[in-house]
Formats: C-alpha cells, sequence, structure tokens
C-alpha cells in the first residue's frame, strides 16, 4: 500500500491506494479540517488506526501493522531539506517525523510543496479533469506551469528531461504585487497601510478577495449594503459570501471583476516569465467556481497583453483545472515512484 496526503491550510486530505489500482483509484481516503488537530503526525496515526479498524474490526491494533511501503505529501508551504513550515498553519512537517511514525527508511517518504504535487498530476489529467480557456498551439516538451488561488496563492511548473515532465516548486505566489492600471495602484497604496510586503498572495487568493471588497468599500468605490454587512460580520470567512453574492450586490461583483482582472495579468507574467509555450493550467478551489468571469475579457484581455509578445501569449492554451483532488493524484503518483 501508498500513503498520499495533500495538506493544506484549511484540510488535509489522505489516501492508501495500491499499485494494481493506481493512484486514482484509492482503498480509503478521509478529509480532516487542519486547524482540529496539533500536527500532522496526529491526523495520520488517527487516518491509518481508522483504515485498520475498518478492515480488521479491531480499532485497538497498533497503527504500524498497515503495510505502507511509500508515502508522499503535498504541503502547502516551502520544502526545505526535507521540513516544510505550512504556510497558512502552525506546522512543522519534516520527513523524517512521518518516516519514523510510518516506521520507513526515509528515502521512502517525500514531501513536496502542494504545487510541485499539484504539478506532477498535469500530465496524467484526462479530459475530464480540465476546462479549457483558450486552446492556442501548445508546443510539444515546452514548459508547463501551474497557478492556484485557493487559500494562499501557490505555483509550480514543468519542464521535460527527454523523457518525461519533472515538476518544481515555486513560491512566486510571494513575489511583489505589479498594478496594471490606477484602481490596482490605489489598491496596493491602500494595502501598504496594513502589510509591508505585498505580494500576489495579498490579492489574488481566498485571503485576498476580502481585501479587494475592503478596498472597494472604505474608497467608496462600491456601496456595502447593511444587508450584506451584517452577514459578513457573522460569517466565520467572507470569501464565499462575497463570491456567492455578485448576482445581488453590484460590491460583490465590482470585487470579482478586479480579482479576475490581477489574476490574468499574474498569470501571464508567470507564463512569460518561464516561457511555458507547454501550457498554463489554472489550479485551486476557486478557479473552478469562477469559470465563467474567467472566460470573461476582463481574464483574458491581461492574459494576453503583454506589449511585443501578445502575440505569443495568443498561441499558449490556458486550462483550469476541475479535479478537486489533482494535488493528491500528483501526491500519489509521487509515494509510487519511491516504490
Amino acid at each position: 500500500m501508498f500513503l498520499a496526503g495533500d495538506i493544506g491550510g484549511t484540510k488535509t486530505a489522505l489516501s492508501l491506494f495500491s499499485a494494481d489500482g493506481g493512484p486514482r483509484e484509492s482503498a480509503r481516503k478521509a478529509v480532516f479540517r487542519s486547524r482540529d488537530y496539533a500536527s500532522l503526525e496526529e491526523i495520520v496515526t488517527h487516518f491509518l488506526a481508522d483504515a485498520i479498524a475498518q478492515s480488521a474490526g479491531d480499532r485497538t491494533r497498533a497503527t504500524d501493522d498497515v503495510n505502507v511501503t511509500s508515502a508522499a505529501f503535498g504541503v502547502a508551504g516551502p520544502v526545505i531539506d526535507h521540513e516544510a513550515k505550512i504556510t497558512n498553519l502552525a506546522w512543522t512537517v519534516t520527513r523524517q517525523a512521518l518516516a519514523d511514525l510510518l516506521q520507513l527508511d526515509s528515502h521512502r517518504v517525500q514531501l513536496l510543496n502542494d504545487l510541485e504535487a499539484t504539478a506532477n498530476a498535469v500530465p496524467q489529467l484526462l479530459p475530464e479533469d480540465v476546462q479549457t480557456l483558450h486552446g492556442g498551439r501548445p508546443v510539444a516538451h515546452a514548459p508547463i506551469a501551474v497557478i492556484a488561488p485557493g487559500t494562499g496563492l501557490g505555483q509550480a511548473y514543468l519542464t521535460w528531461d527527454g523523457t518525461q515532465y519533472r515538476p518544481h516548486a515555486s513560491e512566486g505566489g510571494h513575489v511583489d504585487f505589479a498594478p496594471c492600471n490606477q484602481l490596482q495602484l490605489d489598491l496596493l497604496n491602500y494595502l501598504y497601510q496594513t502589510y509591508d510586503h505585498v505580494s500576489f498572495e495579498r490579492v489574488v487568493s481566498g485571503q485576498g478577495i476580502p481585501s479587494i471588497y475592503q478596498f472597494l468599500r472604505d474608497t467608496g468605490r462600491a456601496v456595502e449594503p447593511a444587508t450584506l454587512a451584517m452577514e459578513l460580520t457573522r460569517a466565520d470567512d467572507p470569501t464565499p459570501v462575497i463570491m456567492s453574492r455578485t448576482a445581488e450586490f453590484p460590491i460583490c461583483q465590482q470585487t470579482l471583476d478586479v480579482f479576475v482582472e490581477i489574476l490574468g495579468a499574474k498569470a501571464g507574467n508567470v507564463a512569460l516569465s518561464l516561457m511555458s509555450r507547454g501550457g498554463i493550467f489554472l489550479g485551486g478551489g476557486i478557479p473552478p467556481r469562477i469559470l465563467p468571469a474567467l472566460r470573461d475579457p476582463r481574464f483574458l484581455k491581461p492574459f494576453f497583453s503583454k506589449g511585443r509578445f501578445s502575440a505569443m501569449m495568443a498561441q499558449i492554451p490556458l486550462h483550469v483545472i476541475t479535479n478537486p483532488e489533482t494535488a493528491l493524484l500528483g501526491a500519489a503518483c509521487a509515494a509510487m515512484a519511491q516504490a
């Protein structure tokens, strides 16, 4: 059996699978609220105990009875020297601690950045796993890039090594936010009142949507209805409320408009920086929920409009990953490769 995990600031998904079934056929899978646990090791222990209980009908058996032969985990944070600090969660994850828990040699446990795990799955994606925004003219074996607005803003890319695509981690979501017009420049100055460094993640992510909303409200560019203000006050997370009220409240639609315009520019910057003529894939939890907005010129025009390189940009394919378990699939492929 192989163990794969997708570890994020909001949720942690774990899956057991076999070589016979392959990375898409899970023998057991579970999703946990990350903040309900003190560590990844605690979740893994709970998950394996439940797996044993299901297969043996005896939860009192030790977790080391589960025959996990290799494991891989995509984690939401940079992985340095086989250790990761989760960006939006107070966890430190180490390969050695997981190997000790699973009673494996450390080389059979792999930690990947979560977007590296997503990128690892891209060559395995099926037509039903994606929605194409722009077909373009993909170049065989050219670099491929992944950018994923979710809780944060992840980024990764793939290069061809002569026989297959290899994923590479990146923290490009944390580069400086670059405004493209006066409104975005005003947004940057507004955010500077709160942050000494304003990255793209501060704007085009789940945490960025309330910031855009507040900017539009506080600068008088949009009116906040009292009923909406009350609903946002009661909400644990204002982002889903804002994104689900675009048809009812102009301020929510304006927030989405600004969001997709900046995301389009950022995705174009990534494509240009990496010459990712193999394509750009939008991952994360947000893009599948706003597909109509991503087909709009507000998103596509900033992506293509790169001055003297606009003609080349028009040839780059643009896709949305709609399979919510892509990072888990990528981790599963990595675990199998360790066997």
